[in-house]
């Protein structure tokens, strides 16, 4: 059996609330664009992840997806949404903050996320759009390259 000490200092990590700070779509061709049509339109999703603090064990972590549909130089519809969480994470050696922070805290929001998307897209009178899953590990993976990148890179003097 733990002794106090031992379950004080047990790693911790909740979600205090969620929300959806913006949320924004766009059908600029209705109703002419809820016609069937022949192909379905090309589809471009952008996934970001921040977080910033707001105490010492609280954090705000903020996803935002973004979705876009055309059909050849035309917009059929645009859906953003920044939807977040405050997360108390304690008990965490430092150097797992980061990917806790931008890996396992979005995977967590993203099927809030996803499930908005697709409600918006089908209220605005197309067929739910749903996403597929995201693998947060290997966006952090890549943006940690990035930055490391960008660090390594020395700005020319003249």
């Amino acid at each position: 059996m733990a002794d106090d000490n031992e379950q004080a200092s047990a790693p911790s990590l909740n979600i205090l609330a969620q929300y959806t700070k913006d949320l924004s779509f766009e059908n600029p061709g209705a109703p002419r664009s809820l016609q069937s049509r022949d192909k379905a339109p090309a589809i471009n999703i952008s996934v970001n992840v921040n977080a910033n603090p707001l105490s010492e064990n609280d954090f705000d972590v903020v996803l935002s997806l973004s979705a876009e549909a055309r059909e050849d130089d035309k917009i059929v519809f645009a859906a953003e949404l920044v939807y977040g969480g405050v997360f108390r994470v304690t008990g965490f050696p430092q150097e797992h903050m980061l990917p806790l922070l931008f890996i396992e805290c979005p995977r967590l929001l993203f099927p809030f996320a996803r499930q908005i998307i697709s409600d918006v897209t089908r209220n605005g009178g197309f067929p739910p759009l749903m996403i597929d899953p995201i693998d947060f590990g290997q966006m952090f993976s890549q943006r940690m390259a990035e930055e490391q990148t960008k660090s390594q890179v020395q700005p020319l003097n003249s």
